[in-house]
């Protein structure tokens, strides 16, 4: 049995983030066109679309593979007032299925490392129009020499996770100029991110309390908090702004 699903079902977000840092990465951006063609790439749930969707006049195509997840993000546009502007897709962000040049703004919150980060650096480039920009938020390690326990946490569950100048070398190695970074706030990790999921947990716990397999994947969860908990001063979400030079 996995759960994965019901577990995330229905949070506010499938990543660590927050409207504010949506919106202070966007103010980075100079020279935007008065309708940007943007492609939100993994939405989940759309919380960070729907703030872009009120800060643009532009058109948002959203992506992402787990159909729930954009029958809600659908959902909360029509409440926001936003539905007009959105346009919730199926669709892998290991085959964007776009003509090259498409957008002027590709946004990614917590996603890319599905593709990896230098990968979806390099991929997505061909699918900016010349100026456009790349915005994503990425896993990071925050300090050298992280202690035993939490360096092989995150060696297990995201191996490919780098020092915030390992990555800004990548982006200026694949093309880009970089236009700024900043680490995401600890309160972006819990308002919308891990005191919804540990109450979940919590409810899913006593639902499945004699199925092994499902408690096992409620631990994995749990632990994963656990480990912010402790180490939280290490890693954490970095947002990079980048352009097509």
């Amino acid at each position: 049995m996995n759960i994965f699903f019901e577990i995330h079902q229905n949070l506010p977000r499938e990543a660590p983030g927050d409207n504010a840092s949506t919106r202070q990465a966007f103010s980075l951006l100079t020279n935007v066109p008065p309708q940007p063609k943007i492609l939100d790439i993994g939405c989940g749930p759309g919380m960070q679309t729907i703030e872009l969707a009120k800060l643009t006049d532009g058109q948002i195509i959203a992506v992402d593979t787990h159909q729930p997840f954009l029958d809600e993000l659908q959902r909360r546009a029509l409440a926001e007032g936003v539905s007009d502007t959105i346009n919730p897709l199926n669709q892998s962000m290991l085959s964007l299925d776009f003509a090259p040049h498409s957008f002027d703004i590709l946004w990614s919150e917590g996603a890319i490392y599905i593709i990896g980060f230098e990968t979806g650096l390099k991929s997505w480039q061909t699918l900016l129009k010349t100026g456009g920009y790349l915005v994503v938020s990425e896993l990071c390690w925050l300090q050298p020499n992280p202690p035993t326990e939490v360096k092989q946490f995150w060696q297990t569950n995201y191996p490919d996770m780098k020092a915030i100048d390992d990555n800004l070398q990548l982006i200026e190695a694949s093309g880009y100029r970089q236009i700024g970074h900043f680490v995401l706030p600890e309160s972006s990790w819990w308002d919308n991110y891990y005191t919804p999921l540990k109450k979940r947990l919590e409810n899913l716990r006593q639902k499945y309390s004699d199925e092994p397999q499902a408690n096992q994947d409620i631990d994995n969860e749990l632990q994963e908090i656990e480990i912010y908990q402790k180490y939280s001063d290490w890693y954490g979400y970095v947002f990079y702004i980048m352009q097509v030079q």
